[in-house]
């Protein structure tokens, strides 16, 4: 197996992260192909933790594929599955926990934010691009939930990335801005919100640390609407739970929402000249976030891919429902 360019700033990472060595993902391990611990500094010099999957007997310089999401997950969840599966397809991987998250570093934990977190999709880049063992003029990336608006915002920005995939996507600074559903996109909403977020900053400067925000919730209400029922039957079971997941446990800061009301993701996204893939589920609840990011784009090397019947946690992991063959014959076809 090849090994990083720099074994030296590996070292040298690996003594400030706190890398879990034994496998504690949500799925099982492959024997299709290896698997490693990796960390590098993204722009802000923020160390970002990822695991590489690497096919087995393979050699040359391979194309390669980061990955990262659902928004408030580690990449020990769906991030990992889908680098685990790229792989054994003949791709090297990488899933990483975003700046702030998981085993990655950044203070104050589990904050977000559009600017940096779409910076961490580039590190991923800068990292895959240095790599003796891969191909620099083909690496695609792939952003599941939040990160798919992540993804397409990047993509927008770094002409490296030549293909790029979003899964289940959110669109994070809208559903901040406007409420679920564009419910509260108005001024007063907006400016209620504002306040009640400024509030919360003095609060957690008097107290010295952020509120946490709260994950979810460990028992719903009866009145839960279908996709937190969904949220929970991933994040809440031995599906997905994970000790290191926000979403399964405290959750990010409460003043998480301040810099995506101000700051709209994919503003650039009719500037993409590479291909992009846009993959949702008929019936999860975010849908229009995936069809109207799709809207934005120009070219025919765009597509929409809708999955019948697929809630929007279907595509966490259930491996009958996310189209691996299609996302494998996509990047082929665009990263060349």
């Amino acid at each position: 197996m090849a090994e990083d360019n720099n074994p030296h700033t590996d070292k040298m990472m690996n003594e400030k992260l706190n890398l879990t060595q034994e496998w504690d993902k949500v799925f099982p391990k492959s024997d299709k192909v290896t698997h490693r611990k990796v960390s590098f500094r993204n722009r802000y010099g923020i160390m970002l933790a990822a695991d590489l999957y690497m096919p087995r007997n393979v050699n040359g310089k391979l194309p390669a594929i980061a990955v990262s999401g659902p928004f408030g997950a580690v990449k020990e969840q769906s991030a990992g599955l889908y680098a685990q599966t790229m792989a054994e397809r003949g791709f090297l991987t990488i899933a990483f926990d975003p700046s702030y998250t998981g085993e990655s570093g950044g203070f104050p934990r589990y904050v977000a934010s559009p600017d940096i977190n779409t910076e961490d999709f580039c590190a991923a880049v800068d990292y895959l691009s240095t790599r003796d063992d891969v191909d620099s003029e083909r690496i695609g990336i792939i952003g599941i939930c939040g990160w798919g608006g992540m993804a397409v915002n990047a993509a927008a920005i770094d002409t490296r990335i030549k293909a790029t995939v979003t899964s289940t996507m959110y669109d994070m600074s809208r559903v901040n801005a406007n409420g679920y559903f564009d419910a509260n996109d108005n001024a007063e909403a907006r400016n209620a919100l504002r306040k009640t977020l400024a509030a919360q900053r003095t609060e957690d400067f008097r107290n010295g640390f952020p509120k946490p925000g709260g994950g979810v919730p460990d028992e719903l209400p009866a009145d839960a609407a279908q996709f937190f029922k969904d949220y929970h039957a991933y994040y809440k079971t031995p599906r997905g739970y994970h000790k290191r997941s926000l979403n399964s446990n405290q959750g990010r800061n409460a003043t998480e929402a301040i810099p995506f009301i101000n700051f709209p993701l994919m503003s650039r996204a009719d500037e993409i000249e590479k291909a992009v893939l846009i993959i949702h589920g008929e019936k999860a609840h975010s849908r229009y976030f995936g069809e109207d990011a799709f809207k934005k784009l120009k070219g025919d090397n765009k597509e929409l891919m809708i999955i019948p019947d697929a809630s929007h946690t279907d595509l966490y992991d259930n491996l009958a429902v996310i189209p691996f063959d299609r996302m494998e014959a996509f990047f082929q076809k665009n990263l060349k």
